[in-house]
């Protein structure tokens, strides 16, 4: 006879489980500017089902603050109801027994503290304060507001040049993006629901690659305006088109030999190949925006002196330092900021590194460029030295895969301690303090010392990447307002004191990703015309065709494939191949056109100008 059975899950075991992957599913594409007190009130109700019932807390304190904030939705609440829900939801964090008590009235709790504000409205004036004003999660989510499912659109039926001129009312940067953009609008697209979400990213690439030369669009009539545009990065050149196109005449000054900023000289050629970057930049030097290149604000020429001779000033010159470990025998030879590294590369100031070993301290995207480039310079032997683990890096998931694919080495949960050096003073290894993972603090595992000796890791080269700062000096001493290492300035790019004087992108963010810059080259761009007395829109023409009404079957989504890593690693050249046309019209046909079905339409899901 029996004693025990092999387990198989039921019908209703297999039905289930494939619920709790639609949820997850449709979690990850909730759009954002819904009510977060009614979506509290559905995550409540949902960890309200899932407890056992064994404690009074779980089983029927959730049910009280489910109660509690369907009073305040429906209008019937005081503020005397916040307090008590207050109570009720710290009552249950101290006395559930389990994890499904304790999180669900702790979620409860923290947004009785983030949030408080929506709940005080429902209850006063019974409507939300959030707006769900941008039906596209994918628009709402591009720092830009690049109209995706537009060009997608437009894509999907091989109008390649359209779709560019599209994409370039928000974003003059197209080839670029297509090529390193950080793609944050494929966060919540709403094809998760069904399968995965649309390759943005890949469908830009489609039209850069496709489209041949597009020419940019004509300017407004001159006004005989003067603008000054300081740094030649992503956030100063798209300001400067956009100006340019209003009609103020824009000059870009430029330190270095050649415009682009940290697309030319951070991001290795590899990754963006800068005969691709060349062409966007000359799109926008069409429109007749000047440039005086090898000139250094506050060394080759004041801040004072470009004012007395232009009308407006934006200063957009970027993170171009870097940041310090503050240990011993950081001074050595051998020793290199990623910054200076990798603007020698994209000067062509190439560095031997045939048969030397190179560590990296860093996890984030410039080490991984650091590491992947001194690879291609013939390193026998390279590492990264990261002292949380690979889950922790903010680098992307795509860099991180393609460096460890090239034989790049990760040494992780391993903190720098001190910087070994021989009689000459040159680098020759690096003490490391071994890390474990602690407590969770705002979302993210802490680390701390195990109490283990240190480690010694061997190399010839090393390469700091802990992040990148903003020469803010001369600015500061011309009264520019500066704090915590960055330009502090009002939300549209404006000083207070300093009346014609604005600043973006990186100096005024601190340092950022490509589309954030362009994000907030369009709001200077915008400031600078009204501060110089007009209202210029920036549009275009171009025609969205009409959603197609075949039903979306669930289908793979295309993702970009690569040359292959131990070809590729012996070159600088593109490491990402583009879809095929055929890859990129079923890839147009996964989107669901949120920007017409549904609320979309309701709401006008289309900003066709600004």
């Amino acid at each position: 006879m029996s004693r025990l059975e092999i387990d198989s899950p039921s019908r209703a075991d297999i039905v289930i489980e494939g619920l709790y992957k639609d949820l997850e599913r449709r979690i990850e594409s909730s759009p954002p500017g819904l009510c977060p007190v009614d979506m509290a009130r559905a995550f409540l109700e949902l960890c309200h089902a899932q407890t056992c019932g064994k404690c009074v807390p779980c089983r029927i304190g959730l049910g009280q603050l489910n109660h509690l904030i369907k009073d305040v939705l429906d209008g019937k609440a005081t503020m005397e109801t916040l307090d008590i829900m207050e109570k009720t939801a710290v009552s249950v964090m101290e006395s559930a027994d389990c994890a499904i008590g304790y999180e669900a009235a702790n979620m409860v709790y923290k947004g009785l503290i983030g949030y408080r504000d929506d709940y005080i409205e429902h209850i006063e004036r019974g409507r939300c304060i959030c707006t769900y004003s941008q039906p596209v999660p994918c628009v709402s989510l591009c720092p830009a507001r690049v109209d995706i499912p537009g060009y997608i659109a437009l894509v999907r039926d091989g109008r390649y040049a359209d779709a560019i001129r599209l994409i370039r009312k928000d974003n003059p940067f197209p080839t670029t993006c297509g090529f390193i953009c950080e793609h944050p609008c494929e966060a919540r697209c709403r094809r998760n629901m069904v399968d995965d979400a649309i390759n943005i990213r890949g469908l830009k690439r489609v039209a850069a690659d496709f489209a041949g030369e597009v020419e940019p669009p004509a300017c407004a009539a001159s006004t005989g305006k003067k603008v000054a545009v300081l740094g030649g990065g992503p956030c100063g050149l798209s300001a400067a088109y956009y100006l340019q196109l209003m009609g103020h005449q824009t000059t870009v000054y430029e330190m270095l030999p050649k415009l682009g900023g940290m697309l030319r000289y951070g991001i290795p050629n590899y990754r963006l190949p800068k005969d691709r970057l060349d062409d966007d930049i000359n799109s926008i030097l069409k429109t007749g925006v000047e440039v005086r290149y090898g000139v250094k604000v506050g060394t080759d020429i004041t801040i004072q002196e470009i004012q007395k001779e232009y009308d407006a000033v934006l200063i957009a010159v970027g993170a171009s330092t870097d940041k310090k470990l503050g240990i011993e025998g950081e001074d050595a030879a051998g020793v290199l900021p990623a910054v200076e590294f990798l603007r020698d590369v994209g000067m062509n100031k190439i560095m031997d590194l045939t048969g030397k070993e190179v560590a990296v301290i860093g996890g984030g995207n410039v080490s991984m460029d650091a590491v992947r480039t001194a690879k291609r310079l013939g390193a026998k032997k390279v590492s990264i030295v990261y002292r949380r683990r690979i889950a922790d890096m903010t680098a992307l998931y795509d860099e991180i895969e393609g460096a460890i694919a090239e034989g790049i080495e990760m040494q992780t949960l391993k903190a720098p301690a001190s910087i070994d050096v021989d009689e000459n003073n040159h680098v020759k290894g690096i003490y490391v303090t071994p890390q474990m993972v602690s407590a969770i603090r705002d979302g993210r595992a802490s680390i701390r010392p195990t109490g283990e000796e240190n480690i010694y890791i061997p190399c010839d080269v090393l390469i700091i990447a802990i992040g990148q700062n903003i020469e803010t000096k001369h600015f500061e001493d011309a009264g520019v307002p500066v704090a915590r290492g960055k330009i502090v300035t009002t939300s549209t790019g404006a000083f207070k004191d300093m009346p014609g004087v604005f600043a973006g992108g990186d100096s005024a963010s601190g340092p950022a990703t490509v589309i954030k810059a362009i994000a907030g080259a369009k709001v200077v761009a915008a400031n600078i015309d009204e501060y110089l007395g007009y209202h210029h829109i920036i549009t275009s023409d171009v025609e969205v065709p009409i959603p197609n009404i075949d039903d979306r079957t669930p289908c793979g989504r295309v993702n970009l494939t690569e040359r292959e890593a131990g070809i590729r690693v012996c070159d600088f050249e593109g490491v990402e191949n583009c879809m095929t046309e055929k890859e990129a019209i079923q890839e147009a046909n996964r989107c669901l056109r949120c920007d017409h079905f549904g609320y979309g339409i309701f709401k006008g899901g289309r900003e066709k100008l600004w």
